[in-house]
């Protein structure tokens, strides 16, 4: 019975994070979000959510003291590479010093669980193999990469310490409804583009790859698994699919009427060329089977953007 069950979660007017708090809701869970609104919208935030505008580097005692939380869901960071090789200071504040605050108000008020959203491609490097399974080694080659890991091994050693236990889920290449433009996501950058009738630039030759997952398949499976305790604790989650940049302008072209071509320009530094995940591990652990196909997901995106954009 997930009834009366109490979460908070970090970033929850965010664009994954307000997607798993409907979901949560829906399972009747009783949901408190933190958020600063840096690049959250309150309009995205469930009216059944209890909200606290707050960083997650402030003091959370007041927060966590009232609420006294079940478990916690960690989707606050700064989650764009390029603004990680801009400015990796402010990178490791959020994502690394604002976990490790996180973590000492969860082991100050007796959390029984912390769920981690990290990232899969960024943590990895440039893969010695394809597809990356959970077993790969991890060399990131961007600030974004390395902040991210970083909390992982503190994630770790508070389950180790204090008996904190967790589950860390590693994203493909997140994109749908509630993604603005200023993410720097490729999907939401080349939808708000063509619907200006500007031409989206498109940082190498296209051919690089990535793995896309639909964020309404993922804050669903995340939801339903927030209180699973399967033998592995880090999974994959991505539709393991290499899909290029070159395909997804070609399907948003299409879906748009868009008559324009790209502007190419040079392969920005640190982010990997080819990238796709192995899902077998949360496949066979928690069953992860995602509904949306790539062009359903982006069908949808785009008529969430219209809406946005009337």
């Amino acid at each position: 019975m997930t009834e009366n069950k109490k979460i908070i979660i970090t970033g929850g007017a965010g664009f994954i994070g307000s997607h798993i708090v409907d979901e949560l809701i829906k399972l009747n869970y009783v949901v408190c979000v933190i958020d600063n609104l840096s690049t959250g919208k309150i309009g995205y935030l469930n009216e059944k959510a209890r909200f606290y505008k707050k960083d997650i580097r402030d003091n959370l005692d007041d927060i966590f003291l009232m609420e006294k939380p079940d478990l916690v869901i960690h989707c606050a960071a700064q989650v764009m590479l390029r603004r990680s090789l801009e400015d990796p200071l402010e990178d490791a504040k959020i994502n690394i010093i604002g976990t490790i605050n996180l973590l000492e108000t969860c082991r100050k008020f007796n959390v029984k669980k912390i769920i981690y959203c990290s990232t899969g491609g960024a943590r990895v490097g440039e893969p010695e193999y394809l597809p990356v399974d959970e077993k790969h080694s991890i060399n990131p080659i961007s600030p974004y990469g390395i902040s991210k890991h970083t909390a992982e091994h503190y994630i770790y050693m508070y389950k180790k310490l204090y008996n904190l236990d967790y589950l860390i889920f590693c994203f493909g290449n997140v994109y749908g409804p509630r993604d603005l433009p200023t993410s720097n996501r490729v999907t939401s950058i080349f939808i708000y583009n063509m619907l200006n009738n500007n031409q989206p630039i498109i940082f190498g030759d296209g051919n690089q790859t990535r793995d896309f997952i639909y964020v309404k398949d993922l804050a669903k499976f995340i939801a339903e698994n927030i209180e699973k305790s399967p033998v592995n604790k880090l999974f994959h989650l991505a539709n393991g699919e290499q899909i290029s940049v070159n395909k997804i302008f070609g399907i948003l072209k299409s879906l748009l009427n868009y008559q324009k071509d790209p502007i190419y320009k040079e392969a920005i530094t640190g982010e990997v060329k080819d990238i796709v995940l192995d899902i077998s591990l949360v496949e066979r652990e928690l069953y992860w089977k995602p509904k949306y196909s790539i062009e359903i997901g982006l069908m949808e995106t785009v008529d969430w953007f219209k809406g946005e954009l009337r």
